[in-house]
């Protein structure tokens, strides 16, 4: 028995409108696709951020506790403000005690290391010479209500509720140091800052009590 088949085609209509579906469609996929994208991107260079502020907030630690008198017998710390620290040390492992200075470049959200080799040519040595400075990490936002260093004296119990010394802080009362970085790689955007801090005790300097 002869069976007979009719197929429909699509109208131009039809076809216009299955068109515009697919195109919404893809848009939507695309858009989807690009906001993950971006997404993920800043998950990935806000950890970054957050990592290099890390390892620069382990440097600065590191560093402190082994404070150390200066090659020419001064303290051995030289100055200490909200968002700058001048220590000697030897940073380098070189066997020399260089001066030390950390310190927020606020304009440029950076935090950076200013080292000053001491001149040994003369005796007793000076740091006259040339500071060189380098960037430790990048995007860190503290303002003047988040200062960057926090110093207290050998009544601190081991709590913040303690207040810290006034700055510049008196530098032979000076036992414990707050290292306090706030990062965000877009604060417009994303105002919620990553807080990295560290407490870093000065044994070096008890010898001095």
């Amino acid at each position: 028995m002869y069976i007979k088949r009719s197929f429909k085609a699509m109208t131009l209509i039809e076809t216009l409108v299955a068109i515009a579906v697919m195109m919404i469609a893809m848009q939507g996929f695309t858009y989807l696709f690009t906001k993950v994208w971006a997404t993920n991107g800043f998950i990935l260079e806000a950890g970054m951020a957050s990592a290099a502020a890390s390892r620069a907030t382990n440097q600065i630690v590191i560093q402190l506790r082994g404070v150390k008198q200066a090659d020419n017998g001064d303290y051995p710390i030289d100055a200490a403000d909200d968002f700058s620290l001048t220590i000697y040390a030897d940073a380098d492992d070189d066997g020399v005690t260089e001066k030390v200075r950390y310190f927020l470049d606020q304009p440029n959200d950076q935090m950076k290391i200013g080292i000053t080799e001491p001149d040994t040519s003369v005796q007793p040595p000076t740091y006259t010479g040339v500071e060189t400075v380098t960037v430790m990490t990048n995007y860190v936002v503290n303002e003047s209500d988040d200062p960057v260093f926090y110093y207290y004296n050998d009544d601190y119990p081991g709590d913040t509720t303690t207040n810290p010394l006034t700055t510049p802080a008196s530098i032979a009362s000076i036992q414990l140091v707050r290292v306090h970085l706030l990062v965000n790689i877009d604060p417009i955007n994303a105002p919620n800052n990553i807080n990295i801090e560290s407490f870093v005790d000065l044994r070096n300097l008890h010898n001095y009590e």
